[in-house]
């Protein structure tokens, strides 16, 4: 006898697909922690087979989770449409959206402005990231859709707006620039930024030296102030108390911002979301 999946189940299941832990799933799902880890054995005990892998650090699917996962955001997708046309209560559902921190101030308050305020009983959740994290986050299905940078040149999909990578310090001319080799503050080294940084001071001879690391964009705000460092963010990026090197160190390039989606299948609620961004972050493009 064919045991059918609960859509409880699947949605207990994609919260620990994303979240890469049963206990911050149950806290998603508002559920106890062992209500979720219950689940999850009776989900496995339907498809006949383990759907994560268990470490110390948290959670991962297995290849038969990965191939339950792409089912499971198709009904949840077909459930969630049936409830809004149904009860005619308009869009109802979740959406996990990644967005580099560059963007977010910029971005998310016009995103929420307009989505939220429309599809009030969407539930809207943000991941923070730089784009290669974002990325694999897509992949691995814990986010349903990003928004990201890359080389121009690099991207397929539609660009949605460029923006300039630029040198900032306390000053537009910092003592610092004189040293023997020129101190960088920059993101981790998977980073666009820190690379293209790095490409540009080679390209043109310039001595440098990685004085400091940040994890975040405050950091990188934080060493520039202090003096001690010249760091790299995003020309929409640049607090107003901070200076925009433009002459003494090498030109960086232009990279252009687009949307990709963990999956391409029907989604009312994901294709609007993904409308709603792809007009604020390309207006006045």
């Amino acid at each position: 006898m064919v045991v059918p999946l609960e859509i409880s189940l699947l949605k207990s299941f994609m919260a620990v697909v994303r979240q890469g832990s049963i206990s911050a799933a149950a806290l998603q799902v508002g559920r106890t922690q062992s209500a979720v880890s219950a689940q999850m054995k009776r989900l496995e005990q339907i498809v006949d087979g383990e759907v994560f892998h268990r470490t110390g650090s948290g959670v991962s699917p297995t290849k038969l989770g990965e191939r339950l996962a792409v089912h499971a955001q198709q009904i949840l997708a077909l459930h969630d449409d049936a409830i809004s046309d149904l009860s005619g209560d308009g869009l109802q559902g979740a959406v996990s959206f990644g967005c580099p921190e560059d963007y977010l101030d910029i971005f998310i308050p016009q995103i929420l402005d307009r989505f939220a305020v429309e599809h009030p009983a969407v539930e809207i959740e943000i991941k923070c990231a730089p784009s290669s994290e974002l990325k694999s986050m897509l992949h691995r299905r814990k986010i349903d859709v990003a928004l990201l940078s890359a080389p121009i040149e690099l991207i397929k999909k539609e660009i949605l707006r460029t923006v300039k990578l630029v040198w900032i310090a306390n000053g537009q001319s910092p003592s610092i620039l004189r040293n023997d080799a020129v101190p960088l503050a920059l993101s981790a080294p998977n980073t666009l930024d820190h690379k293209l940084a790095c490409d540009a001071m080679q390209s043109a001879g310039r001595p440098y030296r990685i004085a400091f690391a940040a994890s975040s964009l405050t950091g990188l705000w934080a060493i520039a102030r202090s003096g001690h460092a010249i760091s790299v963010v995003t020309d929409t990026a640049v607090p107003s108390d901070l200076s925009v090197i433009c002459d003494s160190l090498p030109s960086l390039p232009e990279v252009g911002i687009y949307l990709d989606r963990a999956s391409e299948n029907r989604d009312d609620v994901l294709a609007e979301f993904c409308r709603v961004v792809s007009e604020v972050v390309g207006k006045e493009c």
